[in-house]
């Protein structure tokens, strides 16, 4: 994304700029009160484990809901039409339903404060610091997309330069995130949940209201991109071409299990959120209560897409000026009035600061915990990793500044990201689903798993996929590969190096392999609430019911 359409700019009065100083003043009044609580690093890392479902719930749906989010799959609706939807349905909730019921009870029993710790209770210090190191990596990478996509947007709608907007940006991120810690991250968060609903919801009505309702949209649309556009499973046979790039084959495996799995179960940007609940069944019910939202967010990021490619049918194309992350945007500067604009752009700003702020609170923790504690300065008073973590969030929030310019080469912001995920999450799943659920797994086995899964990855996509030695469609397609490649390569290294190196105690391995306990894993005692909302398990499978119900309306 390197730039968007100069021909973009909004109107924007002293009303809109209004809505955003309150909107700036209240995040940092949040940061302000949440200030008293942090007196501990635990306070500080992880909100002293003591916040309520619903606020780590929203917290989590928020926390993804970033420019990549946003931009990206509105980009991703005009660029491959209703296909997008496989990125929720597919690719979100069955992911989101495995963490609550299956993946939380080793979380957050374990007592770990991070999910490189996992790794190392489970594998051991070098498979521990090789995650540690690949996770802070990715974690300012992401952190620098959403600082270059809002300055980009801000530059284009409002002109402001781009350095302007990311140090204003940066510097209310790193203002509210060193006051509070991850207490003023999440509560900010739930508030940027409703501030972007406040924004997307008014888009999407007036937007489609304006290419004559769903009806216009469809006719519009069949007419210029065909019949399989509106459609999510139609011409996805295995050797038949479409949009995405990809067959059902690839978009079940590669997006549905090892992109999606290994994102939402294993990415501390979102695991962080239910780590911080109060109890166990908190933290179970965090991501199952942010599936139902997501269930629904396509409504509000694809649409837009597919009626900004209907207003503008060039979007996208060679030429044109207009590239495909130009929609929100696009669909801002044509329809929405004064007042409403300023709701927008607020909605906008809060997305890429969640996101961003998302990421910098999980790189503060896993470098000071996982990295500086473990391995640099051990052994050092509470105090002292408290004051680390507040000069981490200021470096990570630097050095996302500066790792913004890397998606620049990325006219599909989505594209960008998800081939960060195939890189980064996918092996990190791999080994962790191997060790979780078979004790023979050795440490030696989970580290070469992890390493090889990554580097087959970055082999596939930049020399197999970029220099044309296998043709694959789109970039989409070739992450999609990557991440199978990635998964599969991690798989056999772990299971080829196993029975030739030695495997920890059985008594290590309590509550970090399937069928083990600790005492840590037991719920809390029985209140005799019993309400539905409260079971993870009928949680989970009405998200997944409801999700598999959202596709039949585009099977066919």
């Amino acid at each position: 994304m390197t730039y968007l359409a100069t021909g973009l700019r909004l109107p924007i009065n002293g009303l809109d700029y209004a809505i955003l100083i309150i909107y700036f003043v209240v995040v940092l009044g949040i940061g302000f009160l949440a200030r008293r609580s942090v007196r501990t690093s635990l306070d500080f890392f992880l909100s002293g484990r003591s916040l309520p479902a619903w606020v780590t719930g929203l917290a989590f749906v928020a926390a993804n809901l970033g420019a990549t989010e946003i931009l990206g799959m509105a980009a991703n609706g005009a660029q491959y039409g209703v296909y997008t939807v496989h990125w929720y349905w597919i690719g979100a909730i069955p992911a989101m339903v495995f963490l609550g019921i299956v993946m939380m009870p080793f979380y957050y029993g374990s007592k770990v404060r991070s999910v490189p710790e996992f790794l190392l209770h489970r594998y051991g210090p070098s498979s521990h610091l090789l995650s540690s190191v690949i996770f802070a990596i990715s974690a300012v990478l992401i952190a620098g997309v959403n600082l270059y996509a809002m300055a980009i947007v801000l530059e284009a709608l409002l002109g402001w330069p781009q350095w302007v907007a990311i140090v204003i940006a940066g510097f209310f991120v790193l203002a509210y995130i060193t006051l509070g810690g991850l207490s003023s991250a999440i509560y900010n968060e739930v508030l940027q949940f409703f501030v972007i609903l406040a924004a997307l919801i008014p888009l999407t009505v007036v937007g489609l209201k304006h290419v004559g309702g769903w009806a216009g949209l469809s006719h519009k649309l069949t007419a210029t991109h065909g019949h399989t556009f509106l459609t999510a499973w139609r011409g996805t046979g295995i050797g038949s071409p479409n949009p995405l790039g990809a067959n059902w084959l690839t978009i079940v495996l590669g997006l549905g299990f090892v992109l999606s799995f290994g994102y939402w179960t294993t990415n501390f940007a979102e695991v962080q959120r239910a780590l911080s609940a109060r109890n166990l069944s908190a933290a179970r019910r965090t991501p199952l209560i942010a599936a139902f939202p997501k269930i629904f967010i396509p409504a509000i990021v694809i649409v837009p897409g597919l009626i900004a490619l209907a207003m503008e049918p060039s979007l996208g194309r060679p030429g044109s000026g207009l590239q495909y992350n130009d929609a929100i945007p696009l669909l801002m500067s044509d329809l929405l009035p004064n007042g409403v604009l300023g709701i927008a752009v607020t909605g906008l700003l809060a997305a890429f600061m969640a996101g961003m702020a998302a990421n910098i609170s999980s790189f503060n923790t896993v470098f000071t915990y996982d990295i500086w504690r473990a391995y640099v300065r051990p052994g050092r008073p509470d105090s002292y990793y408290l004051a680390t973590g507040r000069v981490l969030t200021a470096i990570g929030v630097v050095v996302g500044m500066g790792a913004a310019v890397i998606a620049s080469s990325f006219s599909n912001i989505m594209n960008y990201l998800q081939t960060l995920f195939s890189f980064f999450n996918v092996p990190l799943f791999c080994v962790f689903i191997l060790g979780m659920f078979w004790k023979r797994v050795t440490a030696a086995a989970g580290f070469w798993g992890l390493l090889s899964g990554t580097v087959a990855a970055m082999i596939n996509y930049f020399w197999i996929y970029k220099q044309g030695i296998i043709s694959i469609p789109t970039d989409q397609g070739a992450n999609f590969v990557s991440a199978i490649v990635a998964f599969v390569v991690g798989a056999l290294v772990v299971v080829i190096v196993t029975p030739f190196t030695r495997p920890k105690p059985a008594e290590s391995l309590a509550g970090l392999v399937y069928g083990t306990h600790s005492p840590g894993m037991a719920e809390p005692a029985a209140t005799g609430d019993d309400a539905w909302y409260r079971s993870p398990a009928l949680l989970g499978w009405t998200a997944l019911i409801l999700a598999a119900l959202c596709y039949i309306p585009f099977s066919f």
